[in-house]
């Protein structure tokens, strides 16, 4: 198992959802260790219920291989815990399932699962808006979403969302503590109250600081998407966001990706664009105490991109790179 405590703050390379030889060749050119992958979609890991400990750990050889450290796992298949999310007949089944996929996560030394409580996932109401240059990116507008039916035949209160997180957490949580796996809560893309007839948690401080404080263990905090946190109020309470997890130790990874504009009308940019200073923004996070990775996330499409987006990832990591590099300078 990695031993996390023991790095710096670094940079590294996610939300593939899998490890080509392109992408670590890719990896490697823009000079990072540090690989998340992003299984929501099947395909990488072929279980069907659960993730099995022999296909976790070939995935970790295979970066380790080629000189690459697997830090992080984000975002099982719904199927593995849709009914967990919404409470539904069959959640037992599941929440085995899950207990024995943190079990072969910790077995195969793969130390951090990124997890959401979304059951009707991210939502763009634009998915090829122009920003700069003609780069296609992605926009939320909540007017054009308010009226949406429900996603899932009926409404699901606050109340019931937090009680089936709540039923989750309480029996997850003492197999990643066995296991030594931490769990990385995402908030909610974008962070409005409710979509689709589904409550929300995750779209304001409160409800972090809720989850972080019922279920206190030292394997539960944050994979902090920055650009969710930007979206909440326009960038405001990012820094007090950072202020109040990064000293406890609960900044587990960044997503470092901004917009611009508030949760309920915004559109996705380029870094340096957006509603954040991002130089302010990683120097607040080391001088927090935040040594974990930070990742691009949500890159616009430039000119003769990839599928999976090298050109504009490749100028996301050499940015962050270069905002690494002059904090530690500055704050040496």
């Amino acid at each position: 198992m990695i031993n996390l405590d023991a790095l710096p703050m670094r940079v590294g390379i996610g939300q593939f959802n899998e490890l080509t030889d392109e992408q670590i060749t890719f990896a490697r050119q823009v000079g990072v260790q540090d690989v998340q992958l992003n299984l929501i979609n099947p395909g990488t890991l072929p279980g069907e219920v659960r993730w099995e400990f022999q296909d976790l750990l070939h995935l970790r050889t295979r970066a380790e291989d080629n000189g690459l450290r697997l830090f992080a796992l984000e975002n099982v298949p719904f199927r593995f815990y849709d009914k967990i999310m919404l409470g539904l007949p069959g959640r037992d089944r599941q929440l085995e399932n899950m207990q024995e996929t943190v079990r072969n996560l910790g077995r195969a030394g793969i130390p951090i699962l990124g997890y959401h409580w979304m059951p009707n996932s991210v939502w763009r109401t634009s998915v090829a808006l122009p920003v700069r240059g003609g780069a296609l990116s992605s926009a939320f507008k909540m007017d054009l979403a308010k009226d949406a039916p429900f996603t899932h035949g009926r409404a699901f209160t606050e109340d019931e969302m937090w009680a089936n997180y709540d039923w989750y957490l309480d029996r997850l949580l003492p197999v990643c503590e066995e296991y030594h796996v931490r769990l990385a809560l995402h908030p909610d893309d974008p962070p409005v109250p409710s979509l689709g007839g589904i409550a929300r948690l995750f779209h304001n401080f409160e409800g972090f600081r809720h989850a972080m404080e019922s279920h206190a263990s030292p394997m539960h905090g944050l994979d902090f998407c920055h650009g969710c946190w930007s979206e909440m109020r326009g960038g405001a309470g990012v820094m007090e966001a950072i202020d109040y997890f990064g000293p406890q130790g609960r900044i587990f990874y960044v997503h470092l990706r901004d917009v611009r504009g508030t949760a309920e009308d915004f559109s996705e940019c380029f870094l340096g664009e957006g509603n954040m200073n991002i130089f302010n923004v990683v120097r607040r996070l080391k001088r927090a105490g935040f040594n974990g990775v930070l990742i691009d996330d949500h890159v616009p499409h430039m000119v003769n991109d990839s599928p999976w987006g090298h050109r504009s990832r490749a100028f996301a990591t050499g940015y962050i790179v270069a905002m690494v590099d002059a904090v530690n300078t500055l704050d040496a």
